[in-house]
């Protein structure tokens, strides 16, 4: 531990006194590799590393010991199998001593698609939460962007809730109270996995992929309001250059050949697949929404990812769809708490 945080502590140093707030691991290599190595550093667990957070977990760093680390959970399982990808991994913490089946909640780490581990839920006081009221929870490792596109990682995500569910009478599990949470890609991921139709294949041959891939609830952290980036200057106003980190990096997202490829037949129904905000219908589950970055408009890629633009469109698709759907931002006080939303929607007495 002592080499890793020499090598942050050199990753923040050799930026000086010239670090802005709008660089981030999202626009930095430096903070991008400080995040990959360090995830618990990302202290609003939206996906990206500011300089302010890594200078912040450095600074905890010096300490012997922390109380969160000496409070980190271990998995009652580890690196679970769940598809043929390398990073096709889960880690389980079950609830204890629980007569019935247990609720599941569903953990995808942020990172932008690029990194992330799932072992950052171990330092996450939620998982403790639903650990004490008799709720168990899976931290999934899912594929990147350089090895698949993003249509196809979200299929991933979606394939670890289907395995959860086929192997549900192994590790004591509700497979029909299973919610889902994350931060930044992990919070999209999970509202994808709340709107999105149905997967199940009842005549699949493989019987992983028979299992449904419905919710009960999520909560979403920093989410993007739809994976169709089409759609994002409609509610977020015009993109700066700036925002983007290449001309391509639109079409590369779901491995097209130019953004002009969005207008083929074929684009269009992938375009559609990512498109959560076109998924919401009324049979939808309820959603707890924190997209804490409140500002009129955009001014940096951060908040271009992560702004309350994001949240505020998918409360408004909701509304229209008659699902429930509350934005903390927007909340008058006392704000609704993620893990009590979770517990009150897994905890229900069935209808």
């Amino acid at each position: 531990m002592n080499m890793k945080r020499h090598i942050l502590c050199l990753f923040l140093a050799s930026f000086g006194a010239h670090v802005h707030g709008q660089i981030t691991s999202e626009n930095n290599d430096r903070l991008r590799e400080g995040l990959k190595q360090f995830p618990e550093a990302d202290s609003n667990k939206d996906g990206v590393l500011t300089m302010a957070e890594g200078m912040a977990f450095l600074k905890k760093k010096k300490a012997p010991a922390t109380e969160a680390n000496a409070a980190a959970l271990k998995p009652d399982v580890a690196d679970v199998v769940y598809g043929t990808h390398e990073r096709n991994k889960l880690d389980l913490y079950l609830a204890k001593n629980s007569a019935r089946p247990t609720p599941l909640v569903v953990m995808i780490h942020g990172g932008g698609f690029r990194n992330g581990d799932k072992s950052r839920w171990g330092n996450d006081k939620l998982t403790g939460e639903l650990l004490a009221k008799g709720i168990s929870c899976a931290a999934i490792n899912y594929p990147f962007l350089d090895a698949m596109p993003i249509q196809d990682i979200l299929h991933q995500c979606a394939r670890s809730v289907q395995f959860l569910r086929a192997r549900a009478g192994d590790w004591n599990l509700d497979k029909t109270r299973f919610a889902a949470t994350g931060g930044s890609a992990g919070a999209g991921t999970s509202l994808w996995l709340a709107t999105r139709d149905d997967l199940a294949d009842p005549k699949s041959s493989d019987p992983v992929l028979r299992e449904s891939t419905r919710l009960v609830c999520a909560v979403c952290n920093s989410t993007q309001a739809t994976y169709d980036v089409s759609r994002w200057e409609s509610f977020l106003g015009t993109a700066k250059p700036e925002f983007r980190t290449s001309e391509a990096e639109a079409a590369m997202f779901y491995r097209l050949p130019s953004v002009e490829a969005f207008k083929t037949e074929a684009g269009k129904a992938i375009l559609l697949e990512c498109d959560m905000l076109s998924w919401i219908s009324r049979d939808d589950p309820p959603l707890l929404v924190s997209n804490a970055q409140v500002v009129e408009s955009p001014g940096n890629r951060g908040e271009w990812l992560h702004c309350i633009q994001h949240a505020r469109e998918v409360h408004k698709e909701c509304a229209a769809d008659g699902v429930t759907c509350i934005v903390i931002q927007d909340q008058p006080e006392p704000k609704s708490n993620p893990a009590e939303f979770l517990v009150s929607h897994l905890l229900a007495p069935a209808p």
